[in-house]
């Protein structure tokens, strides 16, 4: 079991990774979403954002942007990312795109 932590509350935007596994999301990956739900933690209207690896399926992130939209109320940044197996050169530049994606997401504070 991991803690629970309740400091994503003060975050202005939570990225969530996880590889492919049997079509579905990892066991800790998915585990830690429901501790999150079960403990209440309030992520409405915090950008939300998944990327992930894959071999021949691709779910695992969209699944991820599915729960942080309906369950979470997240602002996600779509689409997820997806690298298949290990990034190159060009799945490295996707990376940076994706985050300068999400930077841009973030609401300027004075």
């Amino acid at each position: 079991m991991f803690e629970c932590p309740k400091n994503l509350e003060s975050f202005d935007a939570i990225l969530f990774g996880t590889p492919n596994y049997h079509h579905t999301l990892t066991h800790n990956v998915k585990e830690f979403l429901e501790e999150l739900a079960f403990r209440k933690v309030n992520l409405k209207c915090k950008i939300g954002a998944a990327f992930g690896s894959y071999g021949w399926s691709k779910e695992s992130p969209n699944m991820i942007l599915e729960i942080l939209k309906n369950r979470f109320e997240m602002n996600i940044v779509e689409p997820a990312l997806l690298i298949k197996y290990t990034p190159d050169e060009k799945g490295l530049e996707e990376c940076k795109e994706f985050g300068k994606k999400i930077v841009q997401q973030i609401p300027k504070t004075s």
